[in-house]
């Protein structure tokens, strides 16, 4: 996953070695050598990360995150503080003015890289469902407000087998208030989370007749449990397990012997972080459902699409990120109306949008472009990964005939679909759209059932 990234620290030696760290795994990276310079380059081009030293003259580290914060603009940049201080009164400070993250220096690469990945996944979800409120807000769909988030009667699940550290966790948390709940297994705590309303997971990896990992890709498998905040426990000497959980989808984690207050400023920012996205796709459900979505199929309509995708090319091709899009194109639909009917055809659609939004992840949307045609919009794909998409939801329609309504047995159903990519900053939804049409077009020339990748 791509990302820019905001490196700030005085010292310049310092700049250089996380530069060419990151460089060397292809992202985008953008120095500053103080605070001031730092806030005025995150207002005016913002990154998806900061890494921010802590000791700087003029303005401290402490001081450029809280005005981060209070900047609507750079306020959901995740930051994550870089420093020697070892105080937790110290990281304390900084999770509360904002912080996502602490490292240490000198800094261990493995961590450094599997936090700037799992921040930059978490991100690209925020990003996606503020573009979703902000479409909302210039269709005039009225949207209740993000409020300061109430993060009380949280429910959170305990997988620890340790009586000491269960006390001790469950205990700090009741003075959130927070209801706990503590299992000793990932069976049980994979159970729990699927049964009922969950707002946070804290799993230990030093269960003494389990891998607490295997959970980390339970959950994010399952979409009850897909958006749920993980955070880790371990010893300093599980720093390679703790960086295989955060690519495993983790958020967070907490190195022992466990420190109530730094414990509790984590468990705070996780919880605000799922009451925020909770309340985005609240706000973004009850407002738009009705107004947005194609009452037959349940896919975006057309007039969604024509708001939305131009702010997605807008904002891909601010930050130099890759864009694809899709036209999928029920083949020879028009037969199956006239043999087996109206509903028939309505039940093909059905399920055609069933089986694309099922095999899309949940940034990408589908909305139906016309008649039998449908736009799958992917943010962030380059063309590689977008053919394979493709290539997969083609065989996912074509692979099982569709049940039809009232006994009329089922049929085979295919696709004919279109790709085309953001060539250039010049490139528009028209321009876009134009070209996945015309591969649609030589598709159904050339035999159907088949992906054409527009030329560029």
């Amino acid at each position: 996953m791509s990302g820019r990234i905001l490196i700030v620290d005085d010292n310049p030696l310092n700049i250089k070695l996380l530069a060419a760290r990151l460089t060397r795994e292809y992202y985008t990276v953008v120095t500053a050598t103080g605070g001031r310079e730092a806030l005025d380059i995150a207002a005016q081009d913002p990154p998806d990360i900061i890494l921010l030293d802590v000791m700087m003259p003029e303005m401290d580290g402490f001081e450029v995150c809280e005005s981060l914060q209070k900047n609507p603009v750079t306020s959901h940049i995740p930051v994550v503080m870089v420093t020697a201080l070892t105080d937790n009164a110290d990281r304390v400070r900084g999770l509360e003015a904002g912080a996502a993250d602490f490292l240490s220096k000198p800094i261990n690469d493995m961590a450094l890289l599997a936090r700037v990945r799992s921040l930059l996944r978490l991100k690209l979800i925020m990003d996606e469902w503020r573009l979703r409120e902000s479409t909302s807000k210039q269709m005039g769909v009225t949207q209740e407000t993000l409020r300061e988030l109430d993060i009380s009667d949280a429910n959170i699940i305990l997988l620890e087998d340790d009586q000491l550290d269960n006390t001790l966790i469950t205990n700090t948390l009741a003075d959130l208030p927070a209801t706990t709940r503590c299992v000793q297994n990932v069976a049980a705590a994979q159970q729990m989370a699927a049964d009922g309303a969950c707002d946070l997971v804290i799993v230990s990896l030093n269960l003494n007749t389990d891998d607490g990992l295997r959970l980390c890709p339970v959950l994010r498998s399952q979409e009850t449990t897909r958006h749920v905040p993980i955070l880790l426990l371990a010893h300093q000497s599980d720093i390679g397990k703790v960086a295989k959980g955060l690519d495993l989808g983790a958020n967070d984690y907490l190195l022992r012997p466990i420190e109530v207050n730094e414990l509790t400023a984590r468990v705070r920012t996780q919880l605000r972080h799922k009451r925020s996205y909770d309340k985005l796709k609240s706000n973004y459900q009850n407002s738009l459902s009705m107004a947005l979505t194609d009452p037959l199929t349940g896919a975006f309509n057309r007039r969604y699409l024509d708001h939305h995708l131009p702010q997605l090319i807008e904002h891909c091709q601010s930050t130099h990120k890759p864009l694809s899009l899709l036209l999928v194109d029920a083949d020879h639909f028009k037969s199956v109306n006239d043999k087996y009917g109206h509903q028939a055809g309505d039940e093909v659609l059905k399920e055609v949008v069933l089986r694309v939004t099922n095999g899309v992840r949940a940034v990408d949307f589908v909305a139906r472009y016309g008649g039998e045609e449908f736009a799958v919009v992917l943010p962030e794909t380059d063309l590689q990964t977008a053919r394979a998409i493709a290539d997969r939801l083609r065989a996912r329609i074509a692979d099982q005939p569709v049940t039809l309504p009232e006994t009329a047995g089922s049929i085979n159903v295919t696709v004919s679909i279109g790709l085309a990519y953001i060539k250039d900053d010049q490139d528009t939804q028209a321009t876009l759209v134009a070209r996945a049409d015309e591969a649609v077009y030589k598709a159904k020339q050339t035999g159907r059932n088949r992906l054409i990748v527009a030329e560029a």
